[in-house]
């Protein structure tokens, strides 16, 4: 027997940008919106990217629409949002998820390495806001999600740069939500502890078997399921907004 999606599940008619979209967390968060009704609109910042998320997304039976666009580039962002509006419509769901991770000691770490990931994991989300919000507000709601991590809460070392950017990112959501509150729009944030991507494929088999014994759940998470989670958080009710809330398996 055929399932259906409960009605105020249903993201029919809705416009989801997930940004950088192309593979990992992104992708499935942009399958599972798409398996419960929305229209996907994701960016990558190479046009080799674009193609093969498109090519993926055609092989699962889901018609994305993707554009290349530097997230970290304002201008950038602000034509692509406008093709958006004249290709597929406004925006209702914002995903920020576009991010990159940086591995060593503060001290090695140049000024050109620091600038690169605050813009591409703190700067991206102020664009994407900022250009998808006025979009929202006519319609008289909308979802803003960003994707952040446990390190933003907690820091980690020989990560500084990434944990800055992601409690950056963190403060950006409690903040941003009481702003945008009355206006009937929901900012909050997934806080992911380990998943396994290909942002960690750079552990040593001895380094993974010690992470995974200081994870409570005993694994390491699942894009499947912080694409499950995000999906839920593009169709909760008002009230649930300003929160970072973890996914980490009990870690931290």
């Amino acid at each position: 027997m055929a399932q259906c999606t409960p009605k105020s599940f249903d993201l029919t008619g809705k416009v989801a940008l997930i940004t950088g979209a192309s593979y990992g967390i992104g992708m499935a968060i942009a399958k599972a919106m798409a398996a419960n009704g929305a229209t996907i609109v994701f960016n990558d910042i190479k046009q080799e990217l674009v193609d093969k998320g498109i090519a993926a997304y055609t092989e699962a039976g889901i018609k994305a629409h993707g554009y290349v666009c530097d997230v970290t580039d304002e201008d950038a962002v602000n034509a692509m949002v406008a093709k958006i509006t004249e290709e597929v419509g406004h925006i209702n769901i914002l995903v920020n998820n576009a991010g990159i991770d940086y591995i060593g000691l503060l001290q090695d770490m140049s000024s050109e390495d620091w600038d690169r990931i605050l813009r591409t994991n703190l700067t991206s989300v102020f664009n994407c806001c900022k250009l998808a919000i006025p979009l929202m507000l006519p319609a008289g709601h909308g979802k803003i999600i960003n994707i952040s991590s446990v390190w933003g809460c907690a820091g980690a070392s020989c990560e500084v740069a990434y944990s800055a950017t992601k409690g950056g990112v963190n403060a950006f959501t409690k903040a941003l939500a009481k702003e945008l509150a009355p206006s009937n729009i929901q900012v909050n944030a997934v806080a992911c502890g380990a998943i396994d991507t290909e942002m960690n494929q750079w552990l040593q088999e001895d380094e993974l078997i010690q992470l995974v014994e200081e994870i409570p759940a005993g694994r390491l998470g699942r894009a499947e399921e912080v694409a499950d989670f995000v999906y839920h958080l593009g169709y909760k009710g008002s009230y649930l907004t300003g929160q970072v809330i973890g996914l980490d398996g009990g870690w931290i």
